[in-house]
């Protein structure tokens, strides 16, 4: 991995509080870019995302290893006026906070962004929350799984007539770390005009309603509730799974007109494409049922590998339905760096995990390491080299329990 900070953010310094996903992933994505970021722990209460994760080995788990690359863990306790203190000294030397404490915890310190923006007015604070820093709900706790559920997003998971399952990620975190993620980037863009700082407020709720497509609309001009629609998006066809010869399954989508007319032709099937039932985006929503038919026929007479190589080669979009075993030896994804090495200091050797997403051609993202093996890894090159702390002061503060 590059030890070299190159990235497009390169200088811009974060400061990150809070523990689990949204928050840290705003987070990496910051540091993904090239910014320093450091990250801020409890002494006695370590991020639980260090332990999350399904694999094991060596008694550690490895959420933490995608979450906390490329950044420096320091422990501090807020809880503590010294401890407030410091964190003052830190802010005023960075560009951005991170936080996605419980709205209001800030204030309570005496860290809102009001004495935040005074020592310094160029400070941005991203605040990532359940349900936003203002409105009924705000001092309400947030997780993932309740946002994508009081947005409508998991209202439309599953199949019909079936519970709503939640979904296999913690979605709704990942979305409120882009949008705040975002967030951050265009107050940096405003601060280049203004010379000030502000507050970004991100939430989880209305992260996962940003992504909803027409829902809103269409109830609002319709009266339409969109439900859940199994493998298939209703009204827009086709765009199904459908199963091959030797039962995998493959994914079809040609719901635009001119592919379409393509997907009949590699089909043998020209006619269909001026069929009345089919003939335009309308017809084949109203008769989704008779195409899928059709196509499945087609389909299940058909190894995988002669599906897709068909149907690429005369244009239309067709892919496998891919386990992360396939995902990690997949060659457009290597080709890419997506599928990249971060070593991990716990076990002493090197970690597959995403790579960094979007790739920018003057100024690419870096993996520059996989987070700290420890919390506090990095109190004395932070408090000494940063803030010019003695070696007798941070122990001093390390035995007043707070760093």
């Amino acid at each position: 991995m590059d030890s070299q900070t190159t990235g497009a953010l390169d200088g811009i310094r974060v400061l990150e509080i809070g523990t689990l996903i949204s928050g840290p992933f705003a987070g990496r994505l910051l540091g993904d870019m090239g910014a320093e970021v450091i990250k801020l722990e409890p002494p006695d209460t370590p991020d639980p995302l260090r332990t999350w994760g399904q694999a094991e080995l060596n008694g550690h788990r490895f959420f933490w290893t995608v979450h906390a690359r490329n950044k420096k863990a320091v422990t501090l306790n807020l809880r503590e006026d010294a401890g407030r203190d410091l964190f003052l000294e830190l802010a005023d030397k960075s560009d951005i906070i991170v936080e996605n404490l419980r709205p209001g915890t800030l204030e309570r310190w005496g860290l809102g962004y009001d004495v935040l923006s005074e020592r310094n007015p160029r400070i941005i604070l991203v605040r990532v929350s359940g349900y936003g820093q203002t409105g009924p709900d705000a001092g309400k706790a947030g997780y993932a799984s309740v946002a994508e559920a009081a947005s409508g997003l998991r209202h439309m998971n599953g199949f019909p007539g079936g519970p709503p399952p939640r979904l296999a990620l913690s979605l709704g975190d990942s979305l409120a770390g882009m949008f705040a993620a975002q967030g951050a980037l265009a107050a940096l863009y405003r601060r280049t005009v203004t010379g000030r700082g502000q507050i970004v407020d991100a939430a989880l709720t209305e992260s996962c309603l940003a992504v909803q497509e027409s829902t809103i609309p269409d109830y609002d001009i319709g009266g339409v509730v969109r439900g859940p629609s199994g493998t298939r998006l209703e009204g827009i066809a086709p765009s199904n799974i459908y199963r091959s010869a030797d039962g995998s399954w493959v994914v079809i989508a040609a719901n635009q007109d001119t592919v379409f007319r393509r997907l009949c032709g590699a089909m043998d099937r020209p006619e269909l494409a001026d069929d009345e039932r089919f003939v335009d985006h309308t017809a084949r929503g109203r008769n989704q049922d008779e195409l899928d038919a059709i196509i499945g026929e087609w389909a299940g007479l058909r190894q995988p590998d002669e599906i897709i190589e068909t149907l690429s080669a005369a244009g239309v979009i067709s892919g496998p339905i891919n386990t992360v075993a396939e995902v990690v030896t997949d060659p457009q994804l290597n080709a890419r760096g997506m599928i990249a090495d971060h070593y991990d200091e716990r076990v002493n050797r090197n970690v597959k995990g995403p790579g960094v997403i979007p790739v920018l051609s003057e100024s690419p993202g870096t993996i520059r390491n996989a987070g700290s093996a420890r919390p506090g890894q990095h109190n004395d090159e932070v408090y000494a080299g940063l803030l010019g702390k003695s070696p007798q002061e941070i122990e001093s503060l390390r035995a007043q329990g707070i760093v």
